[in-house]
């Protein structure tokens, strides 16, 4: 029927026409709209994935994956697997073996592209950056996780030829990455040590090193030995492996020092750097700090710990 033909009917004829349209209308969405909601279709995961799709590992095969057509994201349901443990090496071992141990179907996916970009698992605790590894899961699996020697760095080969005594002689050459570190009994200066010869101490690392020549330069210079545990997180079973050595201490004239340079020292800070600036302008200069024993911010023992880097 043509647009213009339609003007022909009565008024009344038009109505009727149009109302049977809108419900013809009306009916078709209700029907696609429902009618898709209820739609289910099963999936079912076989070999055919290719080897350089890993969202689904290759031998996994079950009938529980459901795709269900929602507004909302697509949902899968695995099957619930009871965990298996037997001996595996996580660079060789393929997805069935994976699953068996009770790892997730994405847990082997990560897995697989890993060792796709050459990560390599070269001792059992790498396994344990595995994401969403629990501890739990991992002290479970770790017994049977064997590392073939094939995986192992190309240097324990190098290890197995090398004479005797070489071994000295490969630390002395390298000694500035890998420094050798002293015996119980040795020490080290603290306040001639430069980083390398910091490093040598059990437990201090390139970090703490240089943590350690920050804070002494920081300080004008060491006065005692377990000013070291004032840097954060310092390991104090490494404090018997320093000597204070000959101290250099570089040291503030508080009737002199701005306050923004007095306020810089760790044992100052902005609190009593102003008190001194506010004595200096009441009362003149300090002969001694023991003039700032009656203020708040100056009780004993902060009196005694800056003594050594002030002067006037």
């Amino acid at each position: 029927m043509r647009i213009r033909e339609f003007f022909y009917f009565q008024k009344s004829d038009r109505q009727v026409l149009l109302v049977l349209l809108t419900v013809i209308i009306v009916a078709l969405i209700v029907f696609f709209a429902v009618g898709g909601r209820n739609d289910t279709t099963e999936i079912v995961v076989t070999d055919s994935v290719s080897e350089a799709d890993h969202s689904v590992p290759v031998g996994y095969r079950s009938k529980h994956y459901r795709h269900r057509n929602t507004h909302a994201s697509p949902y899968y349901q695995v099957e619930a697997r009871a965990a298996e443990r037997f001996p595996f090496d996580p660079n060789t071992a393929d997805s069935s073996q994976l699953l068996r141990l009770g790892l997730q179907p994405w847990q082997v996916s990560n897995i697989y592209r890993y060792r796709a970009k050459g990560g390599v698992y070269r001792k059992p605790s790498d396994f344990a950056r595995l994401y969403g590894l629990t501890v739990k899961q991992y002290r479970e699996l770790e017994p049977y996780i064997r590392i073939s020697s094939d995986y192992l760095p190309a240097s324990s080969l190098y290890a197995e030829d090398r004479p005797a005594g070489a071994d000295k002689e490969v630390r002395r050459t390298d000694s500035l990455r890998y420094p050798v570190k002293i015996r119980e009994g040795e020490q080290v200066l603290l306040c001639q040590a430069d980083t390398n010869e910091l490093k040598r101490v059990p437990g201090i690392g390139s970090g703490y090193a240089r943590a350690i020549i920050r804070y002494g330069n920081r300080l004008g210079g060491y006065v005692s030995v377990r000013q070291l545990l004032e840097i954060d997180g310092f390991p104090e079973e490494a404090l018997p492996f320093f000597a204070l050595g000959t101290p250099e201490v570089r040291k503030m004239n508080v009737n002199r020092s701005t306050l923004s340079q007095l306020r810089s020292h760790p044992y100052m800070g902005y609190y009593r750097a102003k008190a001194i600036v506010d004595y200096r302008r009441l009362h003149g200069d300090l002969k001694s700090l023991d003039d700032l024993q009656l203020l708040k911010d100056f009780p004993p023992e902060a009196i005694r710990r800056l003594q050594p880097y002030v002067e006037y």
